[in-house]
């Protein structure tokens, strides 16, 4: 993410802001080693943003982010919201990203939250 978006378009969740009644955080493990993560960052009562999703280089190509994002999407559903929006890049690295929300059931939104339109930016929600 830092070698192709500029810093002001950069909007991922410091580690420390992970620990808060706000977020549900979830570790994926293969053979109990951790490889990929996510977070839920509650909005309001019935909206949450994806936040820092990755699964590491390494583990891709094993149809894990899709896991991940089926996880995210249930237990979403499960804690009673209504609807999942994220943002991601623009730029040609994020296509793959950009394509497993598509594929997962998500549009293109204009900017949600405290977002505002960001050329870098693409902004994507979901209807559960």
């Amino acid at each position: 993410m830092h070698a192709d978006t500029p810093p002001e378009s950069i909007h991922m969740l410091p580690r420390e802001a992970l620990v808060s009644p706000d977020i549900d955080f979830f570790v994926l493990r293969r053979s109990g080693k951790p490889v990929g993560m996510a977070a839920l960052k509650r909005l309001d009562g019935t909206h949450a943003e994806v936040k820092s999703m990755h699964v590491l280089a390494e583990a891709r190509g094993a149809g894990l982010s899709r896991l991940m994002l089926d996880r995210l999407v249930g237990h979403a559903r499960g804690v009673g919201l209504t609807r999942l929006s994220l943002e991601t890049g623009a730029q040609p690295s994020f296509a793959a990203a950009r394509g497993l929300y598509a594929r997962g059931g998500f549009a293109e939104c204009p900017p949600f939250g405290s977002y505002c339109p960001d050329p870098n930016s693409v902004f994507m929600t979901l209807a559960l």
